[in-house]
């Protein structure tokens, strides 16, 4: 039986995660300073959707600070012990930033049912003014990350705190606008629970992103059928196994595999077609063994 050959065809696979830290750092500066205007006009006002969007935008600030964090360490060069770096706490940060979005919707839930049962008078005119000036922070915010969530998950931890935020300040006008016009003060918790079933939708999707990732499961935009037959019509290969393909951060797709080509005249050319292949499926980091013959184990 022969030796097998093992190429890696990688050349690039590498993330550009330093072009997302001006985002991030701009997002966090206004969501400190609007998270003090909104605690402050929530304890004026008695509104508890001032209140509660105030500790969610405390919320954000501690997943900016982080997501920032993170993307500092992942630039960080790889080393002999940590040869993919450190692009995985990217991963990790979602991770956190999902488990902070279940807790602080939890923390809504119950401020808001504790305000049903004891109700209290809320200035409605300064509450609608501190939730649109809310509203325009969260905008401005999310168009500085808006640029990086579909290629970063960390990034897009970040920017679906600043959503929920958004929406947060939605409902808050929302309430603010029916308090002031009906005086039914109910509406102010209401209007904060349906914020935080939203922001529970948000955290399962982003950890189940991140689940998917830590688990190294095949992305799913990605068919592992696709990935074999491409291999196995290039000419010279004769079989393909042993397939795995999963993603090592937000960008960096790896796949590893084994293919049978006979003809040892034939492998370069076959890892160079192979290469450009799975380049067009967005697989950049690839490593083959070559064999002559399957190898079985």
């Amino acid at each position: 039986m022969t030796e097998p050959q093992v190429a890696s065809v990688d050349c690039a696979g590498k993330t550009n995660l330093s072009q997302h830290t001006r985002a991030l750092r701009g997002a966090l500066v206004i969501t400190i300073v609007f998270m003090l205007v909104e605690a402050a006009g929530g304890a004026l006002s008695g509104s508890i959707a001032l209140l509660a969007d105030a500790g969610h935008m405390l919320g954000d600030a501690a997943s900016l600070g982080l997501a920032l964090f993170m993307a500092f360490l992942a630039q960080r060069p790889a080393t002999p012990e940590k040869t993919y770096g450190y692009l995985r706490f990217e991963i990790l940060a979602a991770v956190v930033n999902g488990v902070a979005l279940f807790v602080i919707a939890g923390l809504i839930v119950w401020q808001a049912v504790r305000r049903l049962a004891a109700p209290r008078e809320i200035e409605s005119g300064l509450m609608l003014g501190v939730a649109a000036a809310g509203l325009l922070a969260n905008l401005v915010a999310m168009r500085l990350l808006h640029g990086g969530h579909r290629h970063s998950l960390n990034v897009r931890g970040a920017y679906l705190h600043v959503l929920s935020d958004l929406l947060g300040s939605v409902g808050t006008l929302a309430a603010a606008a029916l308090i002031a016009l009906t005086g039914w003060t109910a509406a102010d918790p209401i209007v904060s629970i349906v914020i935080a079933v939203l922001i529970l939708f948000s955290a399962w999707r982003l950890l189940r992103e991140s689940a998917n990732v830590l688990l190294e499961a095949t992305p799913a935009h990605i068919e592992m059928r696709r990935v074999e037959e491409r291999i196995a019509s290039i000419p010279g290969v004769e079989d393909v196994h042993d397939l795995h393909v999963w993603t090592v951060t937000s960008g960096m797709i790896a796949m590893t595999g084994h293919a049978v080509v006979p003809d040892p005249a034939r492998s370069q050319q076959v890892l160079t077609t192979l290469r450009d292949r799975m380049a067009d499926l967005g697989i950049d980091h690839v490593t083959v063994q070559l064999e002559r013959e399957r190898i079985c184990r």
